[in-house]
């Protein structure tokens, strides 16, 4: 299903918005083959519903989605290292407002944007992570900077600006991060509270989960594997519309919603982030394959189909010749028919 040979696909899927590209060696007669490398990006949980997908919305959703793909494509096509094309392909995610991530990230109930993310090296499980930032343009190539420039994992709020802007990273006005589509559905949420209230639900406190049909939008994440055969992991996110409290989500927990190991595999997961901290999802999943034996099949359809609720999770198996994607509201085999026929459009790089 997956071809393996310089090979672009983009395809809206009912699981989310997900496009993959992977490269596999090359033969030549005249020579030795290139080690093989792969990339593949998620850009969130669900499925915008067809009435609300307009064709020019969909055209602006594959564009940037293909840009993502080829330009970490491009990184590691030319030997560069799996985490450079990891914070390339997310950056280009951030900076479109379509996906909940960077400059189309969502509100919280008090109107501000409050970023997250993480990477992870699976060649010597060294790892970055911030939360809660509000000024940082591209969040990712923070995360990048923590587990490179400091002695920690995680940094959160104003410390973690501080260290950006110690470490020159250029910092934007908070209005950078509006978009009407992101205000009006924080409007929407908060009427909706409102009405739960009077309606004497107590003291409702309404935030769109990955449930919610009409507010899948996506936190983006990317998995890669280099020509030197190691892999990274990296995850970035709004978080929830309407969140309060400075809640943080799975996204920049390093177990949870972003690991990587060398041994094993590399895992980028998206969807409601408080059932895969508790599952600790990334970490589980290579676990079972590093001392149970499993395969990524194996060990991916254990967490995801006995242990959550529904949502995506997206791993990449560096021994193995397919990307695999699991979502437990669907059978893998149906799963993998519907994603056939959806991924039929292929873009040759």
């Amino acid at each position: 299903m997956f071809l393996r040979s310089h090979v672009v696909t983009a395809a809206m899927a009912v699981v989310g918005l997900l496009a993959m590209i992977s490269s596999g060696t090359t033969s030549h007669a005249s020579g030795p083959t290139k080690p093989a490398f792969r990339l593949a990006i998620h850009g969130g949980a669900g499925a915008i519903a067809r009435n609300k997908m307009t064709p020019e919305l969909e055209a602006k959703y594959r564009a940037d989605l293909e840009r993502a793909l080829r330009t970490g494509h491009a990184v590691l096509k030319n030997g560069g290292t799996s985490l450079d094309a990891v914070v390339a392909t997310i950056e280009v995610l951030e900076d479109s407002p379509l996906f909940n991530a960077g400059k189309g990230a969502v509100f919280t109930h008090d109107g501000r944007n409050e970023l997250d993310a993480s990477i992870m090296d699976g060649s010597n499980l060294k790892a970055g992570a911030i939360a809660g930032v509000h000024h940082v343009k591209n969040p990712i190539a923070l995360a990048r900077l923590v587990m490179d420039k400091s002695i920690h994992v995680m940094l959160t709020g104003d410390g973690a600006e501080q260290f950006a802007r110690e470490q020159g990273v250029k910092l934007v006005d908070a209005k950078y991060f509006y978009t009407d589509q992101r205000w009006k559905a924080l409007q929407d949420t908060i009427r909706e509270e409102e009405a739960a209230k009077k309606a004497g639900k107590g003291h409702a406190h309404i935030v769109h989960l990955a449930e919610d049909e009409d507010h899948k939008f996506g936190t983006v994440g990317c998995v890669a594997l280099d020509r030197s055969g190691n892999l990274a992991a990296g995850t970035s996110t709004g978080g929830l519309t309407n969140k309060r409290y400075g809640r943080v989500g799975d996204s920049p927990i390093i177990g949870a919603g972003t690991y990587a190991n060398n041994r094993t595999c590399a895992v980028s997961a998206t969807g409601t982030g408080e059932f895969f901290i508790r599952s600790v999802v990334g970490h589980d999943i290579s676990a079972l394959m590093e001392y149970g034996g499993l395969t990524l099949q194996q060990a991916a359809d254990k967490v995801i189909h006995q242990k959550l609720q529904p949502g995506i999770n997206l791993a990449d198996d560096f021994r193995s010749d397919l990307l695999l994607l699991f979502t437990k509201s669907e059978p893998p085999d149906v799963l993998r028919r519907r994603l056939d026929r959806q991924l039929a459009e292929l873009v040759n790089v």
